[in-house]
């Protein structure tokens, strides 16, 4: 085994995308993804039943495929890296299943990790080694988090989270509630190119300062996020139009939508950078592929001084090449592996990068 470059697959199944990876060292050799998403479109939302049965089928044919295109073995494969959480468990059980016989059966060594640090561990694979004083923004379904990357594999922190609907997920509600259907990112992303982001002013959660006496005091959600206020805000804008028999301005409030996300977003996230001394960040996750999130953040972080780092959109999403980075990454500074006594964990934090043997 080479510690410089291992050979290491990923498998990520932590919700609709069954992903295989193969990377060497920092290098990708293939990133394989199959996705369920059209099963679940009928229904608004994923599936979890749905997803674990999808996991199923499309396991083996991925990995077949990721394997053939990079031209390697199981047999020289260094190491094995699976998502163990967080994620959606029957998911997350199918993956870790499948990559404990793939460890029993060739006797490679077998990582457990962190779904939400292998968002940044893909990093590695587009510009090589992580800056140092680096902070992360993952926005996606499930999750939006600040991170302090102290070490990619042994210290992560969590700076800020969201208290309830996650960004992509009130794209998804906010979506349904205009008729524009499921997964609701991309379609709001183009209506909203066509409307005003100022014609209404929707709330943005979690952004007013707290003061005791004259003084500020910073709040215990200070990093956090808070985006059922708006979507329920959104709610109420349609209804009023619809009470009083007026057509729905649905451009217009799907911009108006986006900027009140992507403004507490952004703001949120350079100033935790700010505050906790980071002047590198890195923004992953599938919402990471909107382009008024980017634009808005560049252009923040900029003013800051904050050097923004933004994977290919490819590599934003759930994949198993992600998983990979991070794996290669613990074998590369001697992390041992997790072994084939481990559960999965739905919740697992950002401190626990990989499972300990």
């Amino acid at each position: 085994m080479s510690l410089s470059a291992p050979l290491v697959i990923g498998i990520e199944s932590s919700c609709d995308e069954t992903g295989v990876g193969i990377v060497r060292g920092t290098d990708l050799l293939v990133n394989a993804v199959a996705s369920s998403m059209e099963e679940h479109v009928r229904f608004g939302g994923v599936i979890p039943e749905i997803a674990s049965r999808a996991h199923l089928d499309a396991f083996v044919p991925t990995l077949d495929s990721a394997l053939k295109e990079a031209g390697v073995t199981l047999d020289e494969i260094d190491a094995i890296a699976v998502t163990s959480g967080p994620g959606l468990s029957g998911a997350l059980m199918v993956g870790v299943s499948a990559a404990k016989a793939l460890a029993l059966a060739t006797g490679k060594p077998l990582y457990g990790i962190n779904h939400l640090v292998a968002h940044v561990g893909v990093g590695i694979l587009d510009g090589g080694k992580l800056p140092e004083n680096l902070g992360a923004l993952l926005v996606s379904g499930g999750h939006t988090e600040i991170l302090q990357v102290n070490s990619l594999t042994s210290d992560v922190r969590l700076l800020g989270a969201t208290i309830d609907d996650a960004a992509g997920e009130a794209y998804d509600k906010v979506a349904r509630l205009l008729g524009l259907g499921y997964p609701g990112g991309p379609v709001i992303e183009r209506i909203a190119k066509e409307g005003d982001p100022k014609a209404i002013r929707f709330p943005r959660g979690l952004t007013l300062p707290k003061f005791i006496g004259t003084e500020e005091e910073p709040g215990k959600h200070r990093h956090d996020f808070s985006f059922s206020g708006l979507k329920t805000a959104v709610a109420r804008c349609v209804e009023q139009y619809q009470k009083r028999g007026e057509e729905v301005p649905v451009a217009d409030i799907a911009a108006s939508f986006q900027e009140a996300v992507v403004d507490v977003i952004t703001s949120k996230a350079v100033r935790a950078c700010q505050e906790h001394g980071l002047t590198n960040l890195l923004l992953g996750g599938g919402v990471a592929a909107n382009s008024r999130l980017r634009e808005l953040l560049a252009v923040r972080c900029a003013s800051a001084g904050i050097a923004l780092r933004v994977p290919p959109r490819n590599l934003c999403t759930d994949n198993g090449a992600m998983v990979a980075a991070l794996g290669a990454q613990l074998v590369a500074d001697q992390v041992l592996p997790t072994g084939l006594g481990f559960s999965t964990d739905s919740g697992q934090p950002v401190s626990l990068i990989s499972l300990a043997n």
